[in-house]
């Protein structure tokens, strides 16, 4: 099993001041070189966090880019153009936090089987993934539709607070998988995931991949802060010194 490591939110931090650090290209170059298979992006139609440019440039560097998108026409293009390593359709609304539940592939085949047939003709190798509910239905549809990958949104099972609900959602999970795997699809996970509750999750057999973002970044804040404060602290003492020195001569 790998992981996929989502660096929106360093791009969130970067635009809050209009900067151009933290770099999203510097992070993506991070979580690879410490073992994660690939970066996560989600380029929104709004653009509240990763941009254009963010994820052409870690697709050409990196290679290894997992692109969030919605299916609007503009982000279909875009993709398109870039190519990136894996895309995967997820639902979008505005004003939304965070994505909210899966995507309703079993409404609209023919749309996605449209995006699906546009991107395995321009590259036969192309992974699509669709995320969706842990629904027998929805994993149906999206063989049908074409993808060759699912994402399976674990935010129902994230967001439960009982042990029972915690084992209702895990084995709606594990039949899920089971049946993708059945009619030919890889299965990957993502949404809420965090160090208390992967585990779990974990022990279903089948994933290829889990992505996880917000809770890889909030932990760095502080596993990184300690470090950062005392690099600046030696920064200045040390142009502290050197006054020092300056005096005395």
């Amino acid at each position: 099993m790998e992981l996929g490591v989502n660096i929106d939110h360093i791009a969130t931090l970067r635009n809050a001041r209009g900067e151009d650090f933290p770099s999203p290209v510097y992070a993506a170059f991070i979580v690879l070189e410490t073992g994660a298979s690939n970066v996560t992006c989600h380029l929104r139609e709004d653009r509240r966090h990763i941009r254009d440019n963010d994820v052409r440039i870690i697709s050409e560097l990196t290679k290894r880019l997992n692109l969030e998108m919605s299916a609007d026409e503009e982000i279909v293009k875009i993709a398109l153009d870039i190519m990136p390593r894996s895309v995967t359709i997820v639902p979008e609304k505005r004003k939304e936090l965070t994505t909210e539940g899966g995507l309703d592939v079993a409404a609209d085949i023919k749309r996605y089987k449209g995006i699906t047939d546009e991107f395995k003709f321009k590259s036969a190798d192309s992974i699509i993934s669709a995320f969706i509910e842990a629904d027998l239905k929805q994993v149906e549809a999206a063989g049908e539709a074409g993808f060759n990958f699912i994402e399976i949104h674990t935010g129902r099972y994230a967001g439960e607070t009982t042990e029972a609900g915690r084992a209702k959602e895990l084995a709606r999970i594990k039949g899920a998988v089971e049946y993708a795997l059945k009619i030919g699809l890889n299965v990957n996970a993502g949404h809420g995931l965090n160090y208390k509750n992967i585990y779990d999750i974990a022990l279903i057999e089948g994933f290829v991949e889990f992505n996880i973002g917000f809770s890889i970044i909030s932990k760095a804040v502080f596993n990184g802060l300690e470090t950062a404060v005392k690099e600046m602290l030696g920064i200045i003492k040390t142009a502290e010194f050197a006054k020092f020195q300056q005096t005395k001569k």
